[in-house]
């Protein structure tokens, strides 16, 4: 599930409730079509793979590789646990309860008569695991607000009416809050700063914690703001450590952030490592892998809300790193 936009929706929905518009009423009609439902023969033995899109008491709801939708079952015989790659130790066990929509997970288990997939072992990964519990606990409040407006919808529909009955004076009061609307999910990077670190490690420096301190100064001073963290690696070494290494640099700034300036949660960001991709300067040389090593942290705030009607165009670029070549990767081991 993609970060930025489910940061996006959020603002979205909550602000939509805020300013009661019509026309924002009107822009929530059209589900997308239900996905092909999937089913298992009795007693018949089945291994599938997929991700969890709904969690009931006895059973959840799988979208497998094919795009069908797969509703598996539990029972008291279901074995959770995870899919370790170390073979000298013994694979976590977890409860079904702690599963959470979002999670990659592997299902053994054979057909029902209603053709369900009874699951006798559910497997997954532990870094998919932490993920999808991250973007579990961060997107209740946004589902939250999702259901409570949900009863509001008819009453924003009369005020819609009303509104259009109205005076002339009325319906350009709602034609400037629809513009606002729709900047709503249209960000604008106000300030950002780049924080280095030594090779192959992820601790702040002083002087990384003296830039976070003053951004999250900056932050506290902003309304609708919302923080984004980028973590990045230079060009020695293996692929999968650079990647595992760049997110856990976004993660001790997005930490950082929420432990010592009491930055909410729901105003971060999921941190993401990008590994060695998009380079800011020549991996080839010494001070371009200096510069290399590094997190990105922006504020961003909603266009809709920071500025009127009719104002400002989105920058061409978006805020996104600029690439330049094609990296190699960086070693936690490497000296530099």
């Amino acid at each position: 599930m993609n970060s930025n936009r489910l940061s996006r929706l959020g603002f979205g929905v909550v602000l939509v409730a805020a300013l009661m518009v019509p026309v924002a009423v009107a822009q929530t009609a059209g589900a997308s079509p239900s996905p092909q439902t999937a089913a298992v023969a009795t007693g018949e033995k089945r291994k599938v793979e997929g991700t969890i899109t709904n969690l009931e008491d006895d059973k959840l709801t799988l979208r497998t590789g094919t795009g069908a939708s797969l509703v598996v079952k539990f029972s008291p015989f279901t074995r959770v646990q995870e899919r370790k790659n170390n073979p000298f130790r013994r694979a976590h066990k977890y409860q079904a309860g702690q599963l959470a929509a979002g999670l990659t997970i592997e299902v053994e288990g054979h057909g029902q008569s209603d053709g369900a997939l009874v699951a006798e072992r559910i497997r997954f990964t532990d870094d998919d695991f932490r993920m999808a519990r991250t973007v579990d606990a961060r997107m209740a409040p946004v589902e939250e607000n999702a259901r409570r407006m949900s009863g509001q919808i008819s009453e924003l529909d009369a005020v819609s009416n009303a509104a259009r009955g109205g005076a002339k004076a009325a319906q350009d009061s709602a034609d400037k809050a629809h513009d606002r609307i729709s900047t709503l999910d249209d960000y604008e990077a106000v300030q950002s700063t780049s924080i280095r670190f030594p090779v192959g490690s992820a601790l702040l420096s002083a002087e990384a914690k003296s830039s976070l301190d003053e951004l999250a100064r900056q932050a506290k001073n902003r309304k609708g703001f919302v923080i984004e963290v980028a973590g990045f690696a230079s060009s020695e070494g293996n692929p999968a450590l650079n990647r595992r290494l760049s997110r856990q640099r976004a993660e001790a700034v997005a930490e950082y952030l929420a432990e010592q300036h009491d930055i909410p949660l729901r105003r971060i960001m999921i941190p993401t490592g990008y590994g060695v991709s998009h380079p800011v300067a020549d991996n080839s040389t010494r001070t371009g892998r200096q510069e290399n090593r590094r997190a990105e942290v922006r504020i961003l705030v909603s266009r809709g809300m920071a500025a009127p009607a009719g104002g400002s165009q989105p920058s061409t670029n978006n805020g996104k790193p600029a690439a330049q070549k094609s990296p190699t990767n960086e070693a936690r081991s490497s000296s530099q």
